[in-house]
This record gives structure tokens, sequence and C-alpha cells, in this order.
């Protein structure tokens, strides 16, 4: 094993500015295993880190401990406060959880009373992963997070509700793809609802080398556009393939036989999906948005350029996931 020698744990270990290097680092971060490990042995990984932080690792550790312990702090601890997430806000969790609950919206989608139950569902989970990944700088209270959720459900389920309605009598397969057409709606609204605060007032913007410099609303609506383009191209390919398949394979003799497995087959076929989508989509923009100066609001950019001249360029912040 390899012998510390001046490590950097903050240091991104794969290059973050392109695309490969951040799948590299969210397989890593999405794992689920870390999902099942207790509390205690996180505790451990963020003690860990933050020695190193401070200069004072134990005697004998080595690089791939310190690796493993970020990787297990990056998975379960929030970017901002470094406080230990709700698990099931957790990147890492978006396989187990996705899997099961998109699962049984692509197979429970002819009823009313299904559609209605299972989009609840899901909305309410969608809205605890987008409260627990928001950028924390931004404050939210208990009212806004329910206004939020409240809209987010009823438009999903107004969405495919309607569209189950309307597609009675269409083909099959448009009936199958109505559950991802309410996902898309939903995530427009459920996201940017979640954190209208960073809408309203701003995100924390800071230079290159973390300097605080203001909170931009521009810079709020890019990041969160960026959130939501990740999370439908997330649920994408699974929900729109996977009803094709579907939809072919319930032809044959030996699966209308056991009409009883459908439902967990979807589970697991999902579950393949959101493997290799989960890290894929959440790699698509960088964690550490930029955006440039000369397009911040007026009076933000000529703070900057009062206090920094022009030697600050862009401005740097936490899109969240």
């Amino acid at each position: 094993m390899a012998v510390l020698s001046g490590f950097d744990i903050d240091a991104p270990r794969w290059d973050q500015s392109t695309f490969m290097g951040r799948l590299k680092h969210f397989f890593n971060i999405t794992d689920c295993r870390t999902a099942v490990l207790p509390d205690s042995k996180l505790d451990e990984a963020k003690a860990l880190v933050e020695s190193c932080r401070a200069g004072s690792v134990p005697p004998g550790t080595t690089v791939e401990q310190l690796h493993y312990a970020k990787k297990l702090y990056d998975s379960a601890f929030h970017p901002d406060t470094g406080d230990r997430m709700n698990l099931i806000g957790r990147m890492s969790f978006q396989v187990p959880g996705g899997m099961a609950i998109t699962g049984f919206m692509l197979q429970f989608y002819r009823t009313v009373p299904a559609v209605v139950f299972w989009q609840w569902v899901n909305q309410s989970f969608n809205a605890l992963v987008n409260y627990t990944n928001r950028n924390a700088a931004s404050p939210i209270t208990p009212k806004q997070i329910g206004v939020a959720y409240a809209t987010a459900t009823s438009t999903a389920l107004a969405t495919a509700v309607g569209l189950n309605l309307y597609t009675k009598k269409a083909p099959p397969l448009v009936a199958r793809w109505v559950p991802f057409v309410a996902v898309a709606a939903a995530n427009c609204v459920n996201i940017p609802m979640m954190r209208q605060q960073e809408i309203l007032n701003g995100i924390a913007v800071t230079d290159e080398n973390g300097n605080m410099l203001g909170h931009s609303r521009k810079a709020a609506v890019k990041g969160i556009t960026q959130v939501v383009i990740s999370r439908v191209t997330m649920a994408a390919p699974g929900m729109i393939i996977l009803p094709i398949i579907m939809q072919r394979l319930e032809k044959y003799r030996f699966m209308q036989k056991i009409t009883f497995l459908h439902a967990p087959l979807q589970v697991m076929m999902v579950g393949v999906f959101l493997i290799f989508m989960v890290p894929a989509a959440c790699s698509l923009f960088p964690q550490r948005c930029s955006l440039a100066v000369s397009k911040l609001e007026p009076e933000l950019r000529e703070s900057i350029v009062s206090q920094c001249g022009d030697s600050v360029k862009y401005v740097y912040f936490n899109k969240g996931l």
C-alpha cells in the first residue's frame, strides 16, 4: 500500500474539468454499498478527513485509507455544512430507492389510484433528495418546504392522471411513457421550488481561492437549471427504454405466465440503468459551477470590480445535486 506523503485530501482524485473525471468521482461516491454502513463508520471517516485537513494524520495511515475515508465523507456528509445527510436523501441511496419506486411506477400505470399513489411516493422521495442536496448556504423555512412539496406533487399528479386519461385510446406504449413525462414535469417544479431561497436571495459565490464575493441570483438559476437537466437525464433511459423492452417481452407466452414477476423484473432492470445513470447524470456538469463576472447582476459585478479590480474573471459556487 502507498505510504502517506504530503497528501491533500481535498484535492480532486480525478480531473473535475472533464466528464470522465467527474464520472469516476461520482461512481465512487454514489456507490450504494456505502448507504448500508453504520453511522459510527461514517463518523470515523469524517474524523480522519478532518484530522488530515488539520495536518495531524494518525501514524501508519495510508493514502488508500484516506481515499476511502474521503469517499465515505463525500457520500454521507453535506459539502457546505459538513453535517451527516439523511440516508434516503443521499446520492448513494438513489439506486436502491429509485429502482424500487421507478419500477413500480412503470408497472402500475394503468389505473388512476395506482398512478396517484406511486407519483405521490416518488415526489415525496424527490422532495427529500432535493432538500438534502440543496446549497445549504441558503436556508429554507418549513412553510416553503411544504409549499414546494405540495406544488411538485400536484404537478406530477395532474400530469400523470391527465395523460393517463388522455392516452386511454392511444397505443399501449404511449401510456407506458406517461410516468416519465410526469416525473420530468415535476422535476421542473420540485427542484426550483425546494431551492426557491437561492433564486430569490441569490447563492453564495466565491473567487477561485474560495474567498466570499457576495450572492448571485443568476448563479442560482444556472446551478438549479443544471440540476434539473441532470435529474431528468438520470431518469430518462430507464423510463423511456424499459417500457419498450417490457412491451416486447410481454408478447411472449412465458412472460404471460409469470405476470406476478413483472414488477420485480422491472425493479431490477431499472436498477441496472440507475447504476450507470446516477453517476453519469451527476457528471454532466461540474459540481463547482462557474459563471463569468460579466454575466452577474450589475450591482454584484460592480462590487467585485471595486474589491478586486479586473483580476477576478469568474465566480464559483456549489450548484448542489
